[in-house]
């Protein structure tokens, strides 16, 4: 009975929430007036995160020369949060040199519900809450499962991506691979 509740454990924590739990977010119109190649993200401190996208990768404003992890996650899903102790551990290992960029798919969620949400669950990355996260999503192919992770180099270009619960250290080498 104890190896069932550990294998049905296990099952759990290393699958994703899937796209029927996302609220199809991968398929949402959003209305952002573009007059460039930018999307812009905004954290809930009210701090725009300009992006560009360029060949097999983006341009994160102000991250330059930082590997950047962007997180597609929602704050009712059970693997994205089991991945937030392994998310800060790795931000605080490398703050010097990488940036973890927290994507919200979720609709109506107020700034102060997000805040309540960090200081809950002790987060210690940026988390964004912005009509330019669906645009992002959308840019990136589409999320259908979350969590959703992508890894971009110093230079912006695509490195690797990940759809559920990954283990630290999986995540941790591919970090140094682009460092």
């Amino acid at each position: 009975m104890k190896i069932l509740f550990i294998a049905i454990f296990t099952v759990f924590i290393m699958s994703g929430c899937s796209e029927d739990e996302t609220k199809d977010t991968s398929t949402k119109t959003v209305q952002i007036e573009q007059k460039s190649d930018k999307i812009v993200l905004t954290d809930i401190s009210g701090n725009d995160i300009e992006v560009t996208k360029i060949e097999n990768g983006f341009i994160f404003k102000g991250y330059e020369n930082k590997v950047v992890i962007i997180n597609f996650f929602a704050t009712w899903c059970p693997p994205c949060l089991a991945e937030i102790p392994h998310l800060n551990t790795l931000q605080e290992k490398y703050k010097k040199d990488l940036k973890i960029i927290s994507i919200l798919l979720e609709e109506n969620k107020s700034n102060e519900e997000i805040m309540k949400f960090i200081n809950k669950n002790a987060i210690e990355f940026t988390i964004v809450n912005s009509e330019g996260n669906f645009q992002l999503a959308k840019e990136v192919g589409g999320v259908s499962s979350i969590p959703y992770m992508l890894i971009y180099d110093r230079k912006g270009k695509y490195s690797q991506k990940y759809t559920g619960a990954i283990p630290e250290e999986m995540i941790d080498a591919d970090i140094k691979k682009v460092l």
